[in-house]
């Protein structure tokens, strides 16, 4: 049974990474770079494929608004985690809480979209190359990138409102570094086996609806792939979707490791471990994927550092 100690909650404490002191200034440090890193890679990444006009494609199109999803998850826990390294009491009001809920689940919703997007990109590319400019016509990839947020937006309104609808018993701990659903359901002074239901049913759907198209276009691409006669066709097809695909199974192993593991085997510290991974780590590491493993972003980074040299000399 629950405590029904209705004292109205204004602010929650959350527990952080850790609590030992000592760890507190080198963590601070690690995250503060791991932050910056993904601040100036994502916005790299956005301002590149905006500019450059070799850049100006489809599958482009779609890695600046991934840039643009891996910047808003890690931007709405980041900062307030950075602030609670140097805060005596690491406190998040009500309300900020509920706003740093919102913005995760549009933009870690929004993300596993896009991947599938991207991966359906590449299956036109390879499997209709003839086609591709019309198939993925410019409204086509922007009601795509559209449809996204939209849904991102309502599982997000959906999984905020159901929660913070709800009261809080007394007890404010959030037994994590930032405010997730699940942590924040314990403190739930009423029933919560609808909104658990809820969350499951949409974790479930999102996750494996958008793993099954990304399984499906890459299925068909390697069939298309092994029927090719040249070895540099194969290699050329290999080699546009090498860089999506080291993401997707980054991102996506990270997140079935984080909510497919048995029950009795979760502990607080791997879940913060996974945490940090696809919160923090992934942002940074996107960006750098997409620079060294395509010859397109390379060139047009090479391209641009030198226009910009010229300019200021």
């Amino acid at each position: 049974m629950k405590n029904h100690n209705l004292t109205a909650v204004h602010e929650f404490i959350l527990k952080g990474i850790t609590l030992r002191p000592e760890l507190q200034a080198p963590l601070f440090g690690l995250f503060l770079i791991i932050y910056m890193s993904t601040l100036v890679g994502n916005l790299g990444m956005v301002i590149l494929t905006m500019v450059d006009h070799s850049l100006q494609t489809p599958m482009y199109f779609f890695l600046r608004h991934l840039a643009l999803s891996d910047l808003g998850y890690s931007t709405a826990v980041g900062p307030k985690m950075l602030v609670n390294f140097v805060m005596d009491q690491n406190t998040i009001s009500y309300y900020l809480c509920a706003t740093q809920l919102a913005f995760f689940c549009v933009f870690i919703t929004s993300e596993l979209y896009m991947l599938s997007v991207m991966a359906y990109d590449r299956y036109v590319a390879i499997c209709n190359p003839l086609l591709y400019t019309v198939i993925m016509s410019q409204r086509v990839c922007q009601f795509l990138v559209a449809i996204s947020y939209l849904y991102g937006t309502f599982v997000s309104l959906l999984i905020t409102i159901k929660i913070f609808s709800l009261p809080f018993c007394g007890y404010n701990v959030i037994s994590h570094f930032y405010c997730d659903s699940l942590p924040l359901l314990s403190l739930l002074c009423s029933n919560t086996h609808e909104i658990e239901v809820i969350i499951l049913i949409l974790a479930a759907f999102n996750l494996l609806s958008s793993l099954l198209i990304v399984l499906v276009s890459y299925l068909l691409i390697l069939i298309a792939i092994l029927r090719m006669k040249s070895a540099e066709g194969r290699h050329k097809a290999f080699s546009t979707c090498g860089s999506h695909l080291t993401v997707v199974i980054v991102f996506y192993g990270s997140l079935i490791f984080m909510y497919i593991q048995p029950k009795s085997s979760h502990s607080l510290d791997t879940d913060k471990v996974a945490s940090i991974f696809y919160t923090l780590v992934i942002p940074m590491l996107n960006p750098l994927i997409y620079s060294l493993r395509n010859k397109d972003v390379k060139y047009a980074l090479l391209s641009t550092w030198k226009k910009v040299r010229n300019i200021f000399t």
